[in-house]
């Protein structure tokens, strides 16, 4: 086994590499050597995500970057909805067009509402807390998916309802 030593340019942090002779693989360890991660949380979002799973792991409570930490959980949970979100509008904007633009329909709407559907299905799935999720959303992003389905066929934004017409099953089941 070769042990090579990396001097990272992020300050606090080393990068060890074992390269195992044998099988030719290389394996880095990461070394903190103080308490202050912010820099590598601004420098390096997956090394700082890699490093702080690792402190978590050992229990090295007084080296892990809480702000930013917390800041990421948040964050996550804002992602989901995030995706949910913007899943439903793409469903909703294929309702619309194919609505609308009948002449038009093609199995490549199909496949995209079923797509987002599947999406959704598994944000729910990982997240149960969500499942009420897409009916609190629905106006909020059929209103979106009305004016980006204007723009996708040409018709103006008063051919479609201002409400929303499609009940929350409608969109999200098959």
């Amino acid at each position: 086994m070769e042990v090579l030593v990396t001097l990272s340019l992020i300050p606090s942090v080393v990068l060890i590499s074992l390269k195992i002779v044998a099988s030719n693989n290389f394996q880095s360890i990461l070394l903190i050597t103080d308490k202050n991660m912010s820099i590598t949380y601004e420098q390096d979002l997956v090394l700082w995500a890699r490093t702080t799973a690792q402190l978590l792991r050992e229990k090295r409570w007084e080296a892990i970057d809480l702000p930013h930490l917390i800041e990421e959980i948040e964050d996550l949970g804002k992602s989901e909805r995030s995706a949910i979100g913007s899943q439903m509008e793409r469903i909703m904007v294929h309702l619309l067009k194919w609505q609308y633009q009948p002449q038009r329909r093609s199995d490549s709407w199909l496949d995209s509402i079923n797509d987002g559907r599947s999406q959704i299905r598994r944000k729910i799935e990982d997240s149960p807390s969500l499942r009420n999720y897409p009916e609190a959303i629905l106006e909020k992003e059929y209103a979106r998916a009305r004016r980006e389905a204007s723009r996708q066929t040409g018709l103006a934004l008063n051919v479609f309802p201002e409400s929303c017409p499609f009940a929350i099953t409608q969109v999200l089941e098959d």
